[in-house]
This record gives structure tokens, C-alpha cells and sequence, in this order.
């Protein structure tokens, strides 16, 4: 049960729409469209939704667990008290630490490439992109991340909208559960899905007549087995992990405030489902466009800044709708990438839950300047500290720790039910299969990242 006085969702929709809005972000539409680019569509997609089912699923059934079950409402303090109950070692709460750590640093650059999206999305409003050349268009994005203050042009400097966006989410994470983070996701997810499935059907139809559209779907869902190389392996599991948002202590937080008639196992599943619907749904919104303008599919993130802006420079309203469907992705992630550290430094210091998100919101920002003025140190925080080391080695450790050492009672507890024969499968992947491969994203992560160049 959790601790006395903590906040709980006020119906399973509020909790299905926070999850769904935490796992659903920028992950889906800017990283997920990069990631199928360059790692080989369709064979890239099938190793995704591997690892969407077979890791994914058992680490976030392991996270709601530990949140539910420790009766706490932070992700650390939660782990410590199943720990104290389970007679292992308080040190297991190092997947809670490892992971909201990482939460706090990809949330303080995930306000850079926020403040990013909303200043397309103005400069589409604006019908800004109409009369440029290709050139022009593409010029744009390295040069907001080059000079990101833009004292020459203030209208299109990035600093404001990053302010804008840091301020935005401290705000509502200081509103608290209910108020804040709920109600947020149960304004904005139900936009969200009807936006991308209407600019989905948009981008299929418009590219049906070029030919565009039968390309994406053969590059989407035409498997080529043969791309499938053990980096294309790594980085499908590394976009599955971060697309859902585990290793990042967010949804030990989230399951601190599920009451106990929500099914964790449907829950987990459920919620993967989703996650992946989107990501395919967001590749079907992308990259009919990208074909039928003759685009180059495998830009990375330049698809989003820069291909998506040069195809739809004469229909600024699409690409508007576009970038008003990143932003209600972006606001939904950043809220509960903050919960993590504003619920442990409430709980840690007893202070109410608007104090400590001023505190945390305010530390983000300061660490977000430093990779909205230094692409070294966004590039560091990301793919460097955060991406291959921190959320992979808080999963495992998660997973290590629900499988092996939690009590077995408190795991029958929170599978119980109607639903458990589907709790005790995940449990088998969650033992054997989950630890493995996330060890594997772990060490050739951080080989990749940091070992390969000194010998290389």
C-alpha cells in the first residue's frame, strides 16, 4: 500500500492517459523516426517490438510493482522500504537513484529540444518557412543550436521558448498529481491521438498519387533481415527502453499513487501497446511525406527540423499541426520526467509538493542552460551519461532486484488476481530475459560511447 497522505489517480483512465502520456513523447515522433531512418526501417521495427515485449514489458510491470508496493510516494523511498521488508541490502535502492538521476538529466535537455519544436511551431504559425529555399530551410536548425540566443534576430532565438517550456512543466508538477500531471494528460493525450491519426491519414493520402506512401509502407514493414547487425540490436533497445520511459524511476512514481484495482500486468502490456501504436502511427505521419518529396529518410533528427519543414514549407498549417503534436507529446514526458526528483525531495525534506517543484524545476533549468548553449554538453548528457549508462543500469538493477530479491509474497500481491497467470509470465521474462539483455544495452552502450573511440 502506499504511504498515508500519498496522492493517488482518481480513476484508471486518469492513470492509463499519465502513463500513456509519460511513455508517449518526443521519443515517438523526433527520436523514433531518426533511429527507424538509420538503422534500416523495417528490420530496425521488428527488433523494436522485440524488445518492446520481451524487455520492456517486464521492466515496467517491475516498476509499478516496487511503486505500488513500497509505501512510500518517492521511486528511492519506495525501493528502500521493499528492501528493509525483504531482507536484502538498502543498497538495491541504487535502481531508484540510478534512475532519477537520469530523469532529472534528460529532462533538463528534453526542455532544449522542446524550446526547439515551439519555435518551429511559431515559425509555422507564422507561415515563416513559405518562399525559402531548401537551402534556407535547412540552414535553420544548426544554426538555432549554434547560436541558440540570437541577439540579431530575437523573434527566432531558442532561449525564450526554452524558459517558456522549463516554466511550463515546473507548473504543473508543482499542481501536484491531480491537479497537475492528470490533468494535463486528460486534456492533451485525447488531442494528441486524434491529431496524429488525422495527419497520419493526411500524409498517406497526399502520397498515395507520387508514390511516396507504397514506398514508406515497404520501408516500414518490408523487412530486410539481413540490416539487422548487433548496433541496429543495441539501438532498438535502447529507443524501446527510452520510448516507454523505464530505467528512469518515473513509473516506480507513477505506481506510488495506483490504487490497488488496477492490474499491473494489463497495465504494463497495455501501456506498451500504446507506446508502440504511436511510435508506427508517427513513422506512417513521416515518412509517406518524406518519400513523396524525394527526401532523404535517413537524416537522423534533421527528418523532423529539416525535412518535415522543407516538404510542408507551402501548407503551414500541417506542419503547425505537426509541431503542435510534438509540443503536447514533449509537455505530457516532461511532467513526469520532473515527478521523480519532485516527489523525493517532498518526501526527503517534508516540504509540500509545490516548494520541491520550484527547487527541482529550478535545478533543471540551470543544468538545461548548459546543453541549450553547449551542443557538447547536451550531446554528453544524452548519449554520453544518461542514454547508455544510467537508464539501462537502473532497469537492470530494477529487474535484478523484483525477480531475485523482492519478497515473494509482495510480488504474488501485486499480480494477484484475475490477471495472474500474465503476471507470472512476465515474471519468467522479468527473471531471465530482461537482465540479460538489458546488461547487454548497459555494456555495449557504454563500449560504443566511450570505450570503442580510445582504441578505435
Amino acid at each position: 500500500m502506499a504511504a498515508v497522505g500519498t496522492a493517488q489517480w482518481s480513476s484508471k483512465f486518469a492513470f492509463i492517459m499519465a502513463a500513456v502520456g509519460s511513455s508517449v513523447g518526443l521519443g515517438n515522433l523526433w527520436r523514433f523516426s531518426a533511429e527507424l531512418g538509420t538503422n534500416g526501417g523495417a528490420a530496425f521495427l521488428v527488433v523494436y517490438i522485440a524488445c518492446i515485449f520481451f524487455v520492456g514489458i517486464p521492466v515496467l510491470m517491475s516498476e509499478f510493482m516496487i511503486g505500488r508496493a513500497g509505501q512510500a510516494s518517492s521511486a528511492v523511498n519506495s525501493q528502500i522500504d521493499l528492501a528493509n521488508r525483504s531482507g536484502v541490502s538498502k543498497g538495491w535502492s541504487a535502481g531508484a537513484w540510478f534512475g532519477m538521476i537520469a530523469s532529472f538529466l534528460i529532462v533538463s535537455f528534453y526542455c532544449v529540444v522542446a524550446a526547439w519544436v515551439l519555435n518551429y511551431l511559431v515559425r509555422f504559425l507564422g507561415n515563416g518557412f513559405k518562399g525559402l529555399s531548401v537551402d534556407e530551410i535547412a540552414a535553420i536548425f544548426p544554426a538555432m543550436i549554434e547560436d541558440p540566443i540570437n541577439l540579431s534576430n530575437p523573434i527566432q532565438a531558442v532561449w525564450p521558448y526554452f524558459f517558456i517550456f522549463a516554466g511550463l512543466t515546473t507548473w504543473l508538477v508543482a499542481r501536484g498529481v491531480n491537479a497537475g500531471i492528470e490533468a494535463a494528460a486528460k486534456l492533451l493525450m485525447p488531442l494528441f491521438f486524434v491529431l496524429l491519426v488525422g495527419l497520419s491519414l493526411y500524409s498517406i493520402i497526399s502520397g498515395m498519387s507520387s508514390g511516396g506512401t507504397a514506398e514508406a509502407v515497404r520501408f516500414m514493414f518490408s523487412p530486410d533481415f539481413s540490416k539487422i547487425t548487433p548496433q541496429v540490436a543495441v539501438s532498438a533497445l535502447g529507443q524501446a527502453c527510452f520510448s516507454i520511459g523505464i530505467g528512469n524511476a518515473i513509473m516506480i512514481t507513477y505506481g506510488s499513487y495506483l490504487p490497488k484495482n488496477v492490474s499491473i500486468p494489463k497495465a504494463a502490456v497495455g501501456i506498451s501497446v500504446a507506446d508502440t501504436l504511436v511510435a508506427i502511427t508517427a513513422g506512417l505521419a513521416i515518412f509517406p511525406i518524406v518519400f513523396a518529396n524525394n527526401l532523404d529518410f535517413s537524416a537522423g533528427a534533421g527528418i523532423f527540423f529539416q525535412t518535415l519543414p522543407t516538404a510542408l514549407a507551402e501548407y503551414w498549417y500541417i506542419g503547425a499541426a505537426f509541431f503542435f503534436l510534438a509540443f503536447f507529446a514533449a509537455i505530457t514526458s516532461s511532467v513526469s520526467l520532473l515527478e521523480p526528483s519532485a516527489a523525493y525531495v517532498a518526501e526527503k525534506f517534508n516540504m509540500s509538493k509545490a516548494k520541491a517543484a520550484l527547487v527541482t524545476g529550478g535545478a533543471i533549468t540551470v543544468v538545461g542552460l548548459g546543453s541549450l548553449m553547449s551542443p557538447a554538453f547536451f550531446d554528453f548528457i544524452d548519449t554520453g551519461l544518461a542514454g547508455p549508462i544510467l537508464a539501462p543500469l537502473s532497469a537492470l538493477l530494477i529487474v535484478l532486484f523484483t525477480g531475485w530479491r523482492l519478497d515473494k509474497a509482495i510480488v504474488n500481491g501485486e499480480i494477484a488476481g484475475d490477471d495472474v497467470t500474465l503476471g507470472r509470465f512476465i515474471m519468467v521474462f522479468t527473471k531471465w530475459v530482461a537482465p540479460v539483455f538489458m546488461g547487454l544495452v548497459l555494456i555495449l552502450g557504454t563500449y560504443s560511447k566511450w570505450i570503442a573511440p580510445l582504441i578505435g
